[in-house]
C-alpha cells in the first residue's frame, strides 16, 4: 500500500486524480477502454473536482459503476449517492455508460443481481474509494463479509455509519437515515486493478490507523486493503494524525 499525506484536502484530490487519471489514460492505451468505480460521501469532493478537470481522457470509451446506495431513496432526495454523482461527475463528462444503483428498486435482491449481471462482463480498472468512520468500505459495515463473491449485496448499516450521514449534513435526524442499503462487495472493490483511496479529515483518523497498521479484519473493513496489490492511499494530516511517525 502506498501512503501519501497531501498538503490539505484539496491537494490530497488533487494528487489522488492525478494517479486514478494516469491509470485510467493507461487503460485506454492499452486495450482501447475502461471501467472504473465511483465512491460517493464527502471525502471525494476534491478528488472528484479534480478527476473530471484531468486532461487526456476520451470519457466516451470509459464504463462507470458507483458503490453504493440507500434502499428507499429516491435519485431527487439531497442525500442520494446517484443525485450526488449526477451533479459532481456524471453530468461533467461524457461517459459511455454509467451504471447507477437503484435504492429504490422495487425488488433489492433483484437489483442486485441486475448489477452483478452488468458488472460481471467488465474488468474493472481504478476504484475510487473512500474509508468511513467506521472502517467501513462502499457501505460494508464490520463486520464486513470478506469472502461473498456477489458483486452487490442488501446490507444493514450500523449506527456508526448512519451517524456519519447525519454529522456530514445529508440527513436531517438520525432516523430519517435508511437502515438498509445496496453495497458492492468488498472482493468485488478488490477485483480492481488499481484501488485509489481518498481519506480526509480527522474524523478518519482512527479509521485510517486501525486500516494500515491493525490487523486485517471484518471488524475494520477497510484493513483488507493491506491485501490488495496496488493501493494507493492519500491522506490529509489531520486524517493521519493516528498513523506511526515511519507510516508518515
Amino acid at each position: 500500500m502506498e501512503i501519501v499525506v497531501a498538503q490539505d484536502a484539496s491537494d490530497l484530490g488533487r494528487q489522488a486524480a492525478e494517479v486514478g487519471a494516469k491509470c485510467i489514460r493507461a487503460a485506454l492505451e492499452k486495450q482501447g477502454e475502461a471501467a472504473i468505480l465511483v465512491a460517493t460521501g464527502a471525502s471525494q469532493f476534491e478528488t472528484l473536482k479534480h478527476l473530471v478537470e484531468a486532461p487526456g481522457i476520451d470519457w466516451s470509451k470509459v464504463t462507470a459503476f458507483h458503490l453504493d446506495e440507500y434502499i428507499g431513496l429516491d435519485d431527487s432526495h439531497p442525500a442520494s449517492f446517484r443525485k450526488y454523482l449526477r451533479e459532481r461527475f456524471v453530468d461533467k463528462v461524457p461517459l459511455k455508460t454509467f451504471h447507477y444503483v437503484n435504492g429504490d428498486a422495487a425488488d433489492p435482491s433483484a437489483e442486485c443481481q441486475r448489477l452483478g449481471d452488468i458488472i460481471g462482463r467488465f474488468h474493472i480498472d481504478v476504484a475510487f474509494i473512500g474509508i468511513g468512520e467506521n472502517g467501513h468500505l462502499a457501505f460494508n459495515d464490520p463486520p464486513a463479509d470478506f469472502e461473498t463473491r456477489n458483486p452487490y449485496l442488501v446490507v444493514d448499516l450500523d449506527e456508526a455509519c448512519r451517524r456519519q450521514q447525519l454529522g456530514e449534513g445529508w440527513f436531517p435526524t438520525l432516523e430519517d437515515v435508511p437502515q438498509k442499503a445496496i453495497s458492492m462487495s468488498v472482493q468485488q472493490i478488490l477485483a480492481s486493478d488499481v484501488v485509489v483511496c481518498s481519506v480526509p479529515d480527522s474524523r478518519k483518523a482512527e479509521a485510517v490507523k486501525g486500516a494500515v497498521e491493525g490487523t486485517v479484519s471484518p471488524e475494520l473493513p477497510a484493513s483488507i486493503l493491506q491485501t490488495h496489490r496496488d493501493t494507493h492511499l492519500f491522506l490529509d494530516p489531520p486524517a493521519a494524525s493516528q498513523l506511526a511517525q515511519a507510516a508518515q
